[in-house]
This record gives C-alpha cells, sequence and structure tokens, in this order.
C-alpha cells in the first residue's frame, strides 16, 4: 500500500504557483487576485476559507474576503456577485457554500461570471467541461486527476466507480475519468443513494472514488485487493478525546481498507489539500487569460 500524499504533493504544486507568480511580478504583470464571499459563521465554512486565503498569500497571490450575516437577501448578495464581475482587478471569485436557506446556491453560481468561476461550477464550465474544451475544472476532481497524474497512477482500460453523484465531485468525476486523455480512458459506473448491489460494484472497481459524504461507509469488504482508492469525504465526527471536540474522517474506513489497497489517500492529508492547489491553478489561469482570453 502506498499513500497518495497530498500534502507532499500540494507543497510541490505551491512552489509551483510561487514561481510563476514571482515571475509575473518581476515582469511588471498583474498579480492573481482571488475574492471569497462567505455568509454566516459556519465553522466547516470559516476553516475552509481561511485556509484558501492562507495559501494564497503563501504562493504570493492577493485575496479578498467578503462577509455577511446569515440574514443578508438573495438580492444583496447578488448584487454584490455582480459587481465583482465587473471588477477588472478581481481574476477568481468563489462563494462558499453551503448557503443559508432562502438563498438559492445554482443562482448565485450561474450569476458568477464564468470567467471568473475558478470553482468550475457555472453551467457554462460544466458543459465545457463535458465536451473537452478549455473549462474551470471543479477544484475537487481537478485536485484527484493532479494526483493521479503525479502519482503516475494508469487510468486506461480500468474499471472507476465513483460512489456519490453531486455536481460539485461526483457527476464532474465520472465525466473526467471517461475522456480520451490522460488521466481518463476508464470505463465508469457512477453510483448513488438508489444504486443495488452498491458493495459488489464497489469491489469491481479497479479505482474506487468515494464522494458520498458519509463517514467511514466505504468498507474493507467493498474493496478489492490492488485498487487505487480516492477519499474525498472530509466531515467532523465527534470525538471527546479531541481538544477540538471532533475527529476529521473519510467516506473510507481507513483501516480496514488501506491493507487492501494499491493506493490510497489519507484524511486528512489527501484530497482536500489538492482541492485548495486546484483552486489556485485555476485563479492563475483567470489572471492570464487561458481559458476565456478577452478580444
Amino acid at each position: 500500500m502506498q499513500l497518495l500524499d497530498g500534502k507532499y504533493l500540494s507543497q510541490q504544486i505551491k512552489q509551483e504557483i510561487a514561481v510563476q507568480v514571482a515571475d509575473i511580478r518581476s515582469q511588471g504583470g498583474k498579480i492573481p487576485h482571488l475574492v471569497a464571499i462567505l455568509v454566516g459563521n459556519n465553522g466547516a465554512s470559516e476553516t475552509y476559507v481561511a485556509s484558501k486565503m492562507k495559501n494564497c498569500e503563501e504562493v504570493g497571490m492577493q485575496s479578498s474576503l467578503f462577509r455577511f450575516n446569515t440574514s443578508v437577501s438573495e438580492a444583496e448578495l447578488l448584487d454584490k456577485v455582480r459587481a465583482i464581475n465587473e471588477d477588472p482587478g478581481i481574476d477568481g471569485l468563489i462563494v462558499q457554500l453551503p448557503l443559508p436557506d432562502h438563498i438559492s446556491a445554482d443562482k448565485v453560481m450561474e450569476t458568477i461570471h464564468p470567467a471568473k468561476d475558478v470553482d468550475g461550477f457555472h453551467p457554462i464550465n460544466i458543459g465545457r467541461m463535458a465536451k473537452g474544451l478549455p473549462a474551470y475544472i471543479s477544484a475537487t476532481p481537478q485536485g484527484v486527476l493532479e494526483m493521479l497524474s503525479r502519482y503516475q497512477i494508469e487510468t486506461a482500460g480500468r474499471h472507476c466507480v465513483v460512489v456519490g453523484r453531486s455536481q460539485i465531485v461526483g457527476l464532474p468525476m465520472s465525466i473526467l475519468m471517461q475522456r480520451n486523455t490522460y488521466p481518463g480512458n476508464c470505463t465508469v459506473t457512477l453510483t448513488h443513494s438508489r444504486t443495488q448491489n452498491l458493495a459488489a460494484i464497489c469491489r469491481s472497481a479497479d479505482i474506487l472514488v468515494a464522494a458520498l459524504g458519509r463517514p467511514e461507509f466505504i468498507t474493507g469488504d467493498m474493496v478489492k485487493d490492488g485498487a487505487v482508492v480516492i477519499d474525498v469525504g472530509l466531515e467532523r465526527v465527534p470525538d471527546a478525546s479531541k481538544k477540538s471536540g471532533f475527529a476529521l474522517k473519510g467516506d473510507v474506513k481507513f483501516d480496514e481498507v488501506a491493507p487492501k489497497a494499491a493506493f490510497i489517500t489519507p484524511v486528512p492529508g489527501g484530497v482536500g489539500l489538492m482541492t485548495i492547489c486546484s483552486l489556485m491553478q485555476n485563479t492563475l489561469k483567470a489572471a492570464r487569460q487561458e481559458i476565456y482570453p478577452k478580444p
């Protein structure tokens, strides 16, 4: 069993980004600028956003955070998104999910200009990704691809099973893994809560991507020997032995699955760190106008 070490890879990628940003600065170019919008004070969201802002600063990018109370109206939030769309000094915009129930996440995502949608959630970017056109790819699936590529894991002809069909991870992951490229060329099975014989399907996977948001759902008897196991889950589970009062768990029961796997991602220290790197890579692309060149 070999760990797919997100901590090691993310440090490597951040160093590469830092060199590119320093080169832009030395040539008097525009420093990439990422803006985040945070609504409310959800603990997990606070942690995620703070990490994203910190990582931007570490590689020399500019970052800004706009905070709103949970009482903010949908109209007010959309107005702020539109203002950021029109600001030439801002390259990328992310709106941290989840949002309060009275605000439509779909409406917010669709209001972000595709050229600034570095999270890859806009329907235009999702559609372009599905057609194999240049697009911002959702940060988590892109991070998984980066991990597979840097560890030189063979994917062509393999059976990839994705557990979970969210529009943020599961669905794009299934599309990306079947593309005629590397990583890709897999035969893909996308499973979900209505899938029958899920355990048997998981056991048939050469590459298993767990992205369903249920702590330790994937157990040892659901994985075949020699599989590549990608754990996208990151949930807080109450744990009185921890100072924080909780432990971070993935969707995979690591202690049972790791001895059977050829490669496996740890939680924490796996896909989550790659997600942040992908977000910074997309912001760098946005600053360079690589996906949506201006006339």
